[in-house]
Formats: C-alpha cells, sequence, structure tokens
C-alpha cells in the first residue's frame, strides 16, 4: 500500500467523522428545538423557600392529622369498651329474663290452682247455700201458714 492510499484513507476518515458529528449535532439541535415547542418553560420553578414553607405547612398538617387519629384511637376504645360492657348487660338480663318467665310460669300455674279451688269453694258454698235455704225456707213456709191460719181466725 502506498503512501497515498494511506493519506486518502486518513483524509475521507476525518472528513466522514466530522460529516457523522455535524449531522449529530444538527439533530439534537433539531430535537431540543422540536422539545421546546411541544413543552415550552414558561413557568419559573418553585424557589426552595417557596418549598421549605410548604414543607412546613405539611408537617404541621400531618402532626395534627396524627393527634386527630390518636383521638379517634381512644375514642374507637372506648366505644369497644362500652360495646363489650353492653353485651355483658345484654347476657345478664337475658339469663334474668328467662328467670322471670320461669317464675311466670309457675306463679301461672299456682294461679290457675289457685281460681280451680276458689271456683270448688264457691261451688260449694253454693250447695250449701241453697240447701240451707231450701230448709229455712220450708220452715219459714210453715210459720207463715200458721200467721196466716191465726189471722184468719180474727
Amino acid at each position: 500500500m502506498s503512501i497515498a492510499n494511506t493519506a486518502a484513507r486518513r483524509t475521507l476518515t476525518v472528513i466522514a467523522v466530522a460529516a457523522s458529528l455535524l449531522i449529530g449535532f444538527g439533530a439534537i439541535q433539531a430535537s431540543a428545538a422540536w422539545t421546546a415547542t411541544d413543552a415550552p418553560l414558561t413557568l419559573t420553578p418553585v424557589a426552595a423557600e417557596t418549598l421549605q414553607a410548604r414543607l412546613e405547612e405539611e408537617t404541621a398538617r400531618s402532626a395534627d392529622l396524627v393527634d386527630q387519629l390518636a383521638a379517634l384511637t381512644t375514642h374507637a376504645d372506648q366505644l369497644s369498651a362500652a360495646l363489650a360492657a353492653a353485651e355483658t348487660r345484654i347476657g345478664s338480663d337475658t339469663d334474668h329474663a328467662a328467670q322471670l318467665a320461669k317464675d311466670l310460669a309457675a306463679a301461672k300455674l299456682k294461679l290457675a290452682a289457685l281460681e280451680k279451688s276458689i271456683r270448688a269453694a264457691n261451688q260449694a258454698r253454693a250447695v250449701t247455700v241453697t240447701t240451707t235455704r231450701t230448709t229455712s225456707s220450708g220452715s219459714t213456709q210453715a210459720g207463715d201458714d200458721h200467721e196466716r191460719e191465726g189471722h184468719d181466725d180474727d
């Protein structure tokens, strides 16, 4: 290979590298211009002081929310304890109601027996009163007959 061919190859390589760099640089410029037209930076970035103030506000808000959550948790625990007490009371009241139902049934049986004995006593008394009246009526009528006879004699 000759020195002329080597120099020509080197020159062609340098020209090709320079052309590819120019084409790459042109492509970068074109894409930057295209992006700038699609998404312009008309808004200025937020200042660090503004971000710090927002962070402090959100930290205070977060602390307030934590306090509210703690209060809600306490309230939920109180409600849970009240519910457990109510369930215990319901169980106790259910047992008491069952005992009262048993007592009521026993009282109804006693009342029915008492009413039955009262009816029997009333019937026995009615028989005694009727028998006594019948006996008394018979002697009273005989006395009335004697009185009438005595009045007729006059």
